[in-house]
Parts: structure tokens; C-alpha cells; sequence
């Protein structure tokens, strides 16, 4: 079947593993996908590599990458009209791609105000099947200002497209609640490229050796140093417990707004040697790092997102102490393929990290059965298989 996925991201980070990995698992499912980006964007390359590549990238794509970083940092109701705008080129765009090579099925990451690619493939009678990581309903990082006609113009999507694809079930029954009939939908969490998160393929003792934990229990954590992750205020909580628990480092790999102030907090409290702190990563690294780990943890979430981090963990045989959101609980069973503490309890975070650093056979029993979940459920192919299904059945023949 002849697919186009659409999306209006930059590609980046997040957001392009989760691109690559749905067109990677469609494409090995048999299907012909074609990717239409946002201009400049090519999620389809690891942006994160090398200089050379990152150089590559830039000079065929600067100046229009340029444009798109000017236009993020618009006030919020001019940035706003331009996502209305964006239609325009979507229309034009969608209409050049379809004679070209007309789709059998759309897949779209859907977007604030994006309406052009439902109401062209309801004209045209194609299927198209949204997938929702954003919307009108929830506290975003970007201030909403136009809120009414957001939440107009996601009704209006929500119950046109073929099929909805949730990335937790509070996502879905937010979208109930507030739009009532909405189209056929799936819940469909994040997932994990698992031949290239496999521990077998790293030398554990030799990448700890390399930086420092050889003889250590380590604790870990992959993400933004961010408010909303937590991060500063778990390192702020857990050094003054750092005592009772000897052996146990911790390696937080990252970068973002709070980096700089947990770099000064650590080197205070001379934790240097105990925090380790590598800053951002290219992703293709990120699995060796994990490698070195013991377990991990997950400071807080949201109620409503799929952390990215938290499957390529399990995926590596990490087992994850992480918060009690329901969307981290449809994939972490408490005792069994992680440990829950009650959201915004930091101090039962942190008595369970170190609990934790002393009960080695309990960090291996978790950490198999996490991989072993993951490799049954949480896999790209899992999620492409379960988005075909809100295809109708001629339209995939």
C-alpha cells in the first residue's frame, strides 16, 4: 500500500526517532511510505550525529531551517496565524505529491490548526488516520493563546478523520470528554527500535571502566533538563541521601535550561565524583550509556505524555523507578516491569532509589521482564500493526 505520513515538526530529537520508527516498521510491513516534512526538515537523517553530518544538513537546508527557528520564536497569536497559514501550504504541497502518486492511506502527526490534510482526503476519499502527541486539551510548553478556535478546528479533525491514535488513554478520554463523538481511535504509547537497544551488543565493563563506574551500582536518567522533568529537584533531594547508599552513582545524560544550575548544585555539594553529568549525546549513543546503568529513574512526567526515554530503558533490560501518571502505568506494572512512588512525592522517589542500590537481584529480575514486555508489545512494528487497523479493509488491500 502506498502511504504518505505527513507532519508540520522541525524532526528533531523525539520527534524524529518517533517518525523514523513508525516509517521504518511500516516500510519492513511491506508498504511504500513516503515522508512529507515541514520545509527543512528531514527526520528521516540523525541530526544528532557527527559534525559532519550535522554540516551536511545545514548547508542544504540553513536557510529554510533558519526561517522555521525565527518563526518558533514569534509572539504567541502571530505564531498562531502562521500554523493557520501552514494550510495553505499543505494545500499546495498535497495537491503537487497526490498527482504525482496518489496515496492509499494517510498517516499524519497531527498538529494545532493543521486541518488541509483532513479536508482533502475527505474530498478525495482517502483514508487518513491522525496521530495525537499535541493538543487544544492539555497544559503545553507553548502557551495557547487562540484556545477556542484551536479546540474548534481539533473537534472538527478528531471527528472527520478514519482513526485516531492516542499516545495514552488519558489523551483519549480527555478528547471524549471534551469533543463527544470523535473518529475510531487506539491507544498507542511510545515504542523502542530493540535490535539497536540490545545489551548483548555493548561490552557493559568496558564502557564503565571508560568513565569512571567500574564497581559501582548506577542509577540513570536520559532526558531534558527541563522544570517539568524534575531533574534538579530529585539531584537537590537524593544528595543528602547519598550517604546511606555508598556504592551508588548516579549518570544523568542530557542537556536544557536546569543543566547548568544542577552542574553548580553538584560541584557544591562535591558530588562530582558520585553525579555524572555527560550533557546531550547523539541518540545512536544513548544505548551505551544505558548499557552502563542499573537502573533508573523518572523524576516526574506529565499526565498525558508517553516518555520517549523510559521504552529505550526497558528496552535495554533497565527496569525504571518512575512517577504514577497513567499514562507511565499502562506501561510499568509496579514490582514487576518497574517501581510507581506517587506522583510529586519526591522523597518516595528518592527512599526507593536508594532502597534499590542495594538489591541487585531485584534490579535483574525487573529489568529482564521490562525487556521481555517490551519485545512482545512496545516494539515500532506493534504500533504500525495497530494503526493499520483503523484502516478499512479495501483501502489496505
Amino acid at each position: 500500500m502506498n502511504i504518505l505520513y505527513h507532519h508540520r515538526t522541525r524532526g528533531r530529537h523525539v520527534e524524529g526517532v518517533h517518525i523514523r520508527g513508525i516509517v521504518n516498521a511500516l516500510r519492513e510491513l511491506g508498504h511504500e511510505v513516503s515522508v512529507m516534512s515541514f520545509p527543512g526538515a528531514d527526520p528521516e537523517r540523525e541530526h544528532e550525529g557527527s559534525a559532519s553530518a550535522q554540516a551536511g544538513g545545514a548547508a542544504a537546508s540553513g536557510g529554510r531551517n533558519r526561517l522555521a527557528g525565527v518563526v518558533t520564536k514569534l509572539p504567541g497569536v502571530v505564531f498562531e496565524v502562521f500554523e493557520l497559514l501552514y494550510n495553505l501550504v499543505t494545500f499546495a504541497r498535497m495537491s503537487r505529491a497526490w498527482r504525482a502518486a496518489p496515496p492509499r492511506l494517510i498517516y499524519e502527526r497531527y498538529s494545532l490548526f493543521l486541518f488541509a490534510t483532513v479536508w482533502m482526503a475527505r474530498r478525495r476519499g482517502i483514508p487518513i488516520v491522525l496521530e495525537i502527541n499535541d493538543s487544544a486539551l492539555v497544559e503545553r510548553v507553548r502557551p495557547l493563546t487562540m484556545r477556542g478556535l484551536a479546540r474548534r478546528v481539533e473537534r472538527w479533525c478528531f471527528r472527520q478523520a478514519t482513526g485516531l491514535v492516542f499516545i495514552s488513554t488519558y489523551f483519549r478520554d480527555k478528547a471524549i470528554e471534551a469533543y463527544g463523538d470523535i473518529a475510531p481511535s487506539v491507544i498507542s504509547p511510545n515504542a523502542v527500535d530493540l535490535p539497536r537497544f540490545d545489551p548483548a551488543k555493548f561490552d557493559r565493563e568496558a564502557l564503565r571502566a571508560a568513565r569512571g563506574l567500574t564497581g559501582l551500582t548506577v542509577c540513570g536518567h536520559i532526558g531534558v533538563f527541563a522544570p517539568w522533568h524534575g531533574v534538579d529537584a530529585f539531584v537537590e533531594a537524593i544528595a543528602n541521601r547519598l550517604e546511606h547508599a555508598p556504592g551508588l552513582a548516579l549518570v544523568f545524560v542530557g542537556d536544557g535550561k536546569t543543566l547548568p544550575a544542577v552542574r553548580e548544585r553538584v560541584a557544591g555539594r562535591g558530588l562530582s565524583d558520585r553525579v555524572l553529568l555527560p550533557g546531550r549525546v547523539p541518540h545512536d549513543e544513548i544505548a551505551s550509556w544505558i548499557a552502563c546503568m542499573d537502573y533508573a529513574v523518572l523524576p516526574n512526567s506529565n499526565h498525558y505524555g508517553s516518555p520517549m526515554k523510559l521504552f529505550e530503558l526497558m528496552g535495554m533490560g533497565v527496569a525504571v523507578v518512575a512517577p504514577d501518571y497513567a499514562p507511565v502505568a499502562e506501561v510499568i506494572a509496579d514490582g514487576r516491569t518497574g517501581w510507581l512512588f506517587p506522583r510529586g512525592d519526591a522523597s518516595a522517589c528518592v527512599e526507593r532509589v536508594i532502597a534499590l542500590a542495594s538489591q541487585a537481584e531485584e534490579r535483574r529480575r525487573v529489568g529482564k521482564a521490562a525487556r521481555d514486555y517490551i519485545a512482545s508489545e512496545r516494539q515500532w512494528r506493534n504500533n504500525a500493526e495497530q494503526l493499520l487497523t483503523l484502516v478499512p479493509t479495501g483501502a489496505a488491500a
